[in-house]
């Protein structure tokens, strides 16, 4: 066996299906010492008992892009290698057992047809008619994707380890990489073993493939990688007489899953209670294992998979199947450059599906490492979204229990996790608790949601219509747009960008103008050298070489890191003081009346003006004013040191009682957020959404010097727009709107909302989608004149387009 070279441009650790997928797309990107290095032989950890499912239709339009390219690339697969991979598109069916279950999957239909992805909505007695075996009791309905298939897991993998070796990739196994050499944020090499041979071949790169051992490979390697290890069971039949191929069938309700396999009838779960495993590692020797039994945990499965396929009663087992699988905190796998160094990749935690992401998560990740940039939006899968504390062992090991199980859960909007709550929270959140505040959980930050009522249970109560909740967020909605109301913001990211460079680095990391008054609040995007968003933030300039960088709570990380790497020789230093400052966001006409009752300061538009931020008595505290708005209503967000937090917060709602204060909590924000049109990183603005396209061109000044973006800004002003993001109202009150409901133009699917909710002033759905030019240069005018409707779990509801918001289009009341 060949002992790995003395250096590799790159070293891929892990030989699964990913780490072969890396491999293979970077040899055929023209790499050259290209190392993946296997501790066991490949397949051996997770890939080879994979049950083979290779779907579509993913959450998102480039998550479904992906998934879609996995397909097309394993078709192709064996022609180029010569090993059978034995993909084959047999189609998949998922029927619902309930009407709640029923509108899921109906507007999952409709975002594959926004996708590009066939898709067929059947009755249960066209379910019946594909899937003669099934006892359609209880079905209400049914979603046919013809284009779906199933093929060999460790095939697959072996397929793309050989067209790696065909394009100059070594591919070693029994070789167990034991430790790294650093140079501060670049790993510089990797120390092997294999037999009683010791080594250490250097580097340039290192890509985490660990799959189950991604978390200890991550530590080794200096980064954060969360994931656990589950057991996931499965059973395949003896034999069945006559049985033929068969679309993949999911019962989500009963948490199974079936496919047929040679012959035989193979039966998956995704039960609701998972068990989490190796709290304490996995064992040295672990190759091609299996997990002890447990079949009094399986049975309740079992039990209603014979009940809906009958013919199992009659079949014997021939295996029951318990495996080891990686579950992340959020369901999504984990890819991108690491936060904490920077030449460690990761491409791991697949959480169940790495078969059908493998070639397409490998396609990415290798663009993305040859080019330096994303090649298209990643957010939802990119490493930098998991904050470190996720990296804690007991908190994956509670949290994985319910993210195998929510695979197959009810996926309905505004679901919260259940497990591993609690571990962040800001200064106000025993107060708010106090008020019956219903805490949602976003970047383990426990945030108030909304209020509950007297007398009703603050709790949510999950479907697809108007939630328990519905009234509540109209109220504080209402109250923020005609009173006041106070809302906890501390969750959001804050960095602190200071030293004598300070301006100069600001100016080259954002496309705004930041050599301006003490005191001035900048709306900004941060942009990449294609003028795509990679940040979205508020930057108020405290001093002469102080700036505060203010953005959302998911993306700290990124934000932070994205400062970082493109620092340079600037004289900065950037700190992230998310945790020192609580922020009380008070809003609506009535602000300024209640801010002066607490505050000796003054808040008019002369000392105060929009955009500004001041130092401020509020109590018997000090607090900071900056007077800005995410909901587009005359108000303040005030920043307290985390000591005088409980302090400010009793004196704003004691003096808030005499004015009718309400307290609201984010869903209200993100109502009043999308009535004003104002865009949201992650939906509405990404890294591949252009800074023009969306509408934010007001925030780029050009007339500076050299920002990053700022040619491909100028290009595209030359170009004209190829795309615009659109706001649209239904004009039929009752539908509800998510976000990637399918946009019609003239009758064609033209794109999906990438924003959706319910306009409580304006009184119906409201969202925001981009809408393509119909040739170049078209105008806005030509767009808007169009006829557009959403689709709506199929129906097709009339909607109002407008460039501009549809609640107070001039923002006069924002600067009242």
């Amino acid at each position: 066996m060949a002992l790995p070279p003395s250096s590799a441009r790159v070293v891929i650790i892990g030989g699964g299906v990913i780490g072969c997928s890396v491999a293979y797309h970077l040899a055929k990107l023209g790499w050259k010492d290209v190392l993946l290095l296997e501790r066991k032989q490949l397949t051996s950890g997770t890939t080879w008992h994979a049950a083979g499912l290779i779907a579509q239709l993913r959450a998102t339009a480039n998550m479904t892009k992906l998934a879609k390219y996995s397909q097309e690339l394993y078709g192709n697969l064996e022609a180029e290698t010569g090993v059978a991979t034995g993909f084959k598109r047999c189609g998949s069916i998922t029927v619902a057992l309930s009407d709640a279950r029923k509108e899921e999957i109906y507007r999952q239909a409709g975002m594959a047809r926004a996708f590009g992805v066939e898709v067929e909505e059947i009755s249960p007695s066209e379910v019946k008619n594909c899937y003669a075996h099934l006892n359609i009791e209880g079905v209400t309905a049914g979603v046919y994707l013809p284009l779906d298939g199933q093929g060999d897991p460790a095939n697959i993998a072996l397929a793309l380890a050989k067209g790696a070796r065909q394009n100059g990739a070594q591919v070693i196994e029994h070789t167990l990489v034991t430790g790294v050499s650093r140079d501060g944020r670049r790993i510089t090499g990797v120390d092997w073993e294999q037999g009683g041979e010791r080594g250490h071949t250097t580097c340039d790169m290192v890509v985490n493939c660990g799959g189950m051992w991604g978390h200890q490979v991550g530590r080794m390697l200096g980064t954060n990688v969360p994931l656990h290890a589950c057991e996931h069971f499965y059973i395949v039949t003896e034999a069945i007489p006559d049985l033929t191929q068969m679309p993949v069938l999911r019962v989500p309700d009963e948490c199974a899953y079936y496919k047929e396999d040679a012959g035989k009838m193979l039966l998956g779960a995704f039960e609701p209670n998972a068990k989490p495993w190796a709290m304490d590692g996995i064992p040295a020797d672990f190759e091609f294992d299996q997990l002890p039994e447990d079949f009094d945990h399986f049975e309740p499965i079992l039990e209603q998979a014979i009940n809906r396929m009958p013919m199992l009663a009659e079949a014997g087992i021939h295996t029951f199947f318990n495996g080891p699988e990686s579950f992340t905190p959020d369901d999504a796998y984990h890819l991108g450059q690491a936060p904490e160094m920077d030449n460690v990749w990761v491409a791991a935690g697949f959480n169940s599906i790495g078969i059908q992401s493998a070639g397409g998560a490998g396609m990415a990740l290798s663009q993305w490492m040859d080019t330096g940039e994303k090649p298209f939006d990643l957010g939802d899968v990119d490493i930098s979204r998991m904050q470190p504390f996720q990296g804690n062992k007991t908190y994956l090991f509670e949290r994985s229990k319910e993210t195998l199980g929510l695979l197959y859960a009810d996926h309905f909007p505004f679901r919260q996790k259940a497990t591993a709550r609690g571990i962040r929270r800001t200064p106000f959140h025993a107060q708010l608790l106090e008020r019956d505040a219903v805490m949602g959980e976003l970047a383990g930050w426990e945030r108030a949601n909304w209020f509950a009522r007297e007398g009703q249970k603050p709790e949510y109560q999950y479907s697809w219509s108007r939630q328990n909740f519905f009234d509540n967020v109209r109220d504080e909605h209402l109250a923020i747009r005609q009173n006041v109301g106070v809302y906890d913001m501390s969750s959001f990211g804050k960095f602190r960008v200071e030293g004598p460079d300070a301006t100069a680095f600001m100016n080259h990391i954002g496309g705004g103008q930041y050599d301006v008054p003490v005191g001035k609040i900048v709306y900004t995007q941060f942009l990449n050298v294609s003028a795509g968003i990679e940040a979205d933030v508020t930057v108020t300039r405290l001093a002469e070489d102080l700036y505060l960088v203010v953005g959302p709570a998911a993306t700290r990380v990124a934000d932070f890191t994205w400062m970082q790497r493109n620092k340079g020789a600037f004289n900065v230093v950037i700190t992230d003081v998310t945790t020192g400052e609580g922020v009380l966001a008070i809003m609506g006409p009535r602000a300024r009346d209640l801010l002066q009752a607490v505050s000796p300061n003054d808040f008019s538009n002369t000392a105060n003006p929009f955009g500004t931020a001041q130092e401020i008595e509020i109590g018997m505290a000090l607090a900071r004013a900056h007077r800005v708005t995410y909901v587009g209503e005359l108000g303040w967000e005030i920043y307290v040191s985390t000591d005088m937090c409980a302090h400010v917060f009793e004196t704003v709602a004691k003096s808030g009682a005499d004015f009718g204060l309400t307290f609201c909590g984010m869903h209200m924000m993100d109502t009043c957020r999308m009535e004003k049109g104002f865009r949201h990183f992650g939906h509405d603005i990404t890294c591949e959404d252009h800074v023009l396209e969306a509408g934010l061109g007001f925030a780029v000044k050009t007339d500076k010097p050299a920002f990053i973006g700022r040619d491909a800004v100028l290009r595209k002003r030359d170009a004209g727009l190829a795309r615009r993001l659109v706001q649209f109202q239904l004009t039929d009150a009752e539908p509800l709107l998510f976000h990637n409901e399918p946009v019609l133009r003239d009758g064609k699917v033209v794109g999906h909302l990438t924003s959706g909710g319910y306009g409580h002033y304006v009184g119906s759905a409201i969202g925001m989608g981009y809408v393509p030019c119909a040739q170049p240069g078209e105008t806005a005018a030509d767009m808007l004149a169009s006829n557009y409707e959403i689709d709506v779990m199929g129906t097709r509801i009339k909607a109002v387009a407008q460039l501009k918001p549809f609640y107070d289009p001039t923002g006069e009341r924002a600067k009242a």
